[in-house]
């Protein structure tokens, strides 16, 4: 349930930004990502169904602050974050060890492959990363294989810009900078998973309408 999260309420989160307004760019960045992660993260969690001691993986971590969040929440369970970029690998080790974070595996991921160990995932969520997919068929194939029988996956993501480029190396049919739900289902669906539901304007209460959440289940 929702209500079982123990993160920081919305208020303290946020005045970690104020605090650090004056200090680095980097630092101020950090902050942000932290504070909008502890916004999130009770959402997903409910999407996701996850619960303490589950295992989850962040297709595409970035900076770690979800990774960060959901790592201190789900104790005895444990998160794996993954990303292509030796910078992000770096920053999201260096801040699972400031946070004293011992159930994080950092794994580098790869353009047709999540490189996580097969069924080892409760719920498996990417977060603006799937329009920057390439390799599509074997990418999702990957992310079946990753997920145990049950377990649900999010993809989060945000509907082409108009007049944006698409990506480099992604079909076409994503016309433009970002990807449609409709794409996404059909997509996410040809390995077999299951298509639960779309949510617009994600996250909830979220006034921005190009931003979604389209979520599948392993049968």
């Amino acid at each position: 349930m929702i209500n079982k999260l123990t993160l920081p309420p919305a208020f303290a989160a946020l005045a970690i930004i104020g605090a650090l307004e004056a200090q680095e760019p980097s630092a101020r960045q950090t902050a942000q990502e932290r504070a909008q992660a502890e916004l999130d993260a009770p959402k997903l969690a409910e999407v996701l169904e996850l619960k303490p001691g589950m295992t989850v993986a962040d297709i595409g971590a970035g900076g770690g602050a979800m990774t960060v969040v959901l790592g201190k929440w789900l104790g005895s369970g444990r998160v794996f974050a993954t990303d292509i970029g030796a910078r992000q690998l770096a920053t999201i080790r260096e801040y699972v060890v400031r946070e004293g974070l011992s159930n994080v595996s950092i794994i580098e991921g790869a353009a047709a492959s999540t490189n996580l160990p097969a069924a080892c995932c409760d719920a498996i969520f990417l977060r603006h990363v799937y329009h920057h997919i390439t390799d599509i068929e074997l990418f999702n194939r990957s992310l079946h294989t990753s997920l145990k029988t049950g377990g649900r996956l999010a993809i989060i993501d945000f509907v082409p810009r108009t007049g944006s480029q698409v990506p480099d190396g992604v079909p076409a049919s994503r016309e433009g900078h970002g990807i449609a739900p409709s794409v996404v289902i059909s997509e996410v669906s040809a390995p077999g998973l299951t298509h639960l539901e779309t949510i617009d304007k994600w996250p909830p209460g979220d006034k921005d309408p190009s931003y979604f959440l389209v979520l599948f289940r392993k049968p």
